[in-house]
């Protein structure tokens, strides 16, 4: 799929190389890797090699997004993924979001050291069934803490929408083969994704090392609240344990 539209100032994806261990950070659905780049910064200071990737159809323009199966948003993530292999010897995976989704269907088929999935959806909210137009106004950013910029769309495609449930589907119906160490953050208050979704998640995955932590001060886009601190810390936590 050939993108029409150029890349939104700062959306671009970013890269950072330093250790033999990789992370691969993935931003969620009508986002960009600007919500994922304190994340990716601070695990780069923190000595590892770091790829967030701009998801296809994603920092551009909503058109551009309506033309995407969820295979190509997949083929994104692979991507990033071998770009990491060829310079580490372990990957872990941190997504937001549909991207905490991909970093669950990421470690359903490839061997990932570990996983930290934020506010993941594996059940898109009833409020986008049955829609009879091509785009659904997007309200804003989930975010608590005030004068916080996302860069993401402000219309969402009905067509992209469907091809999230498909991604979601068959993520939520292999959640069993995940076996790897795995950190979930849940938001207390998210109105975007239910918080029941990462409950399922922690219930489901087939994970010896698993544990979930729930942030009470961050909305939805939680790696750009309040919580963000918290989530860099713990995570940091969480990947010197697993290693």
């Amino acid at each position: 799929m050939k993108e029409q539209y150029p890349v939104i100032k700062g959306a671009e994806p970013f890269q950072f190389e330093g250790s033999r261990t990789g992370i691969l950070v993935s931003h969620g659905f009508t986002g960009a890797p600007q919500s994922m780049y304190p994340i990716g910064k601070a695990f780069a200071d923190a000595g590892y090699t770091v790829c967030g990737p701009r998801l296809k159809g994603h920092g551009t323009a909503p058109e551009d997004l309506e033309k995407c199966t969820y295979q190509d948003w997949v083929a994104s993530i692979d991507e990033a993924y071998a770009w990491l292999q060829e310079r580490c010897d372990q990957i872990f995976m941190l997504g937001l979001s549909m991207g905490g989704t991909l970093t669950l269907h990421t470690a359903e088929k490839y061997p990932l050291a570990g996983i930290i999935p934020i506010n993941a959806a594996i059940d898109v909210p009833a409020m986008y069934e049955n829609q009879s137009v091509r785009f659904i106004d997007d309200d804003g950013p989930d975010i608590k803490k005030a004068d916080v910029m996302e860069i993401t769309y402000d219309k969402m495609p009905v067509q992209s929408v469907e091809e999230l449930k498909k991604l979601a589907k068959v993520t939520k119906d292999n959640l069993k083969e995940i076996t790897c160490p795995a950190l979930i953050f849940v938001s207390e208050e998210d109105h975007v994704v239910s918080p029941d979704n990462s409950r399922a998640i922690l219930e489901n995955i087939s994970s010896r090392q698993k544990e979930m932590i729930t942030l009470e001060e961050s909305y939805h886009v939680a790696t750009l609240d309040n919580d963000q601190d918290v989530i860099i810390s713990e995570s940091l936590r969480a990947l010197q344990s697993w290693l």
